[in-house]
């Protein structure tokens, strides 16, 4: 089976088509490049010591992506692609909804054109706002609380519609908690441009001496230890959870929910000690203004994937962290 990753050259997308090809499905990418590197694919390519196409495009360009359909028999799609830094949509909004929500428009438009009904919608935790209680369902209350979530609430929303309007469309909607850590090689990681805007390659970057300290936003929430708590999830438990989708929506389910993620929270302090843990150095940390919209603590109940995919997060804090810091000391500079 032929599957098209849109972003496939990103962070998940890369760790996805890893487990694509070791899986053996064939892995059409489209990425513009935005965000990413190339050299991503083709260290996919090494690790796997399998092919795949790459087309460098962007989902703005409708000809493009209908390129791409016409050149491949597509089964389904795994979309990834998108704008996604939280502060940078505060402040530039129309860039986010404009990006994210016409390419998916575009995307949509052309599966449909070409009767490509299956599709794996990259989602987000962001879109259960603040929860009023923990662990969160799939049945929570949705709420955005900036730009780049609404983003994602609202794709969600334009597949619910189109999934009401034809019974024939396979919809995944995979809301993601934190991902972090690295390919176990060392070859693919997280890459951010400029200064990170997550916590787990911002700590990297200051073990790997790129930035000198971790700013902690608060001290005094209402959890153990007064840091913010999240709910991280090993990249590769990530990517193996799309892998684990795809069979479900060859089931023809309809429209379908899972939240992917641990169950677990972990505050930031707790992140740190990992990455101290696992570098052997100290990762020096100032404690800092809370910032505006910021949640106490948020995690998943992923109970729902483990009983209709048979998908569970098997990787531990320790191994995210080990992880993610022999990605960083053997790309100190990421890709570049």
């Amino acid at each position: 089976m032929k599957i098209l990753v849109t972003g496939g050259a990103g962070y998940i997308g890369s760790h996805t088509c890893v487990e694509l090809l070791n899986a053996n499905y064939d892995a059409v990418v489209l990425d513009n490049l935005s965000n990413s590197s190339e050299k991503s694919l083709i260290r996919v390519k090494n690790i796997t010591g399998k092919s795949l196409e790459f087309y460098k495009a962007d989902l703005l360009n409708k000809k493009q992506i209908m390129t791409v359909f016409s050149d491949h028999k597509i089964d389904a799609v795994i979309h990834f692609a998108g704008l996604k830094a939280v502060g940078e949509s505060v402040s530039m909004p129309l860039k986010y909804f404009h990006n994210n929500i016409i390419g998916t428009l575009n995307l949509l438009d052309v599966m449909n054109d070409f009767n490509v009904k299956n599709i794996v919608f990259s989602s987000s935790a962001t879109v259960y706002g603040d929860p009023a209680s923990l662990p969160i369902t799939e049945n929570f209350p949705l709420c955005a609380t900036n730009p780049y979530g609404r983003t994602k609430l609202m794709i969600e929303e334009i597949l619910q519609d189109i999934y009401r309007s034809d019974r024939n469309w396979n919809i995944a909607l995979l809301r993601y908690f934190n991902p972090v850590g690295a390919h176990k090689s060392g070859e693919i990681g997280e890459d951010p441009f400029g200064i990170p805007n997550n916590l787990a390659p911002y700590i990297s970057q200051v073990a790997v001496g790129l930035l000198p300290r971790v700013s902690i936003f608060g001290n005094n929430y209402d959890t153990p230890d007064g840091t913010g708590v999240r709910d991280y999830i090993h990249v590769v438990d990530l990517a193996l959870g799309h892998l684990k989708t795809l069979p479900k929506l060859f089931t023809n389910p309809g429209l379908v929910v899972y939240n992917l993620g641990t169950g677990f929270g972990y505050s930031v302090l707790e992140m740190i000690k990992g990455f101290e843990a696992a570098s052997g150095k100290t990762i020096p940390y100032k404690i800092v203004d809370k910032r505006p919209g910021d949640i106490a603590a948020c995690w998943a109940d992923p109970s729902k994937a483990e009983t209709d995919l048979g998908w569970k997060a098997d990787k531990t804090l320790s191994d995210m962290c080990k992880d993610a810091w022999n990605w960083q000391k053997k790309n100190p500079k990421g890709y570049r």
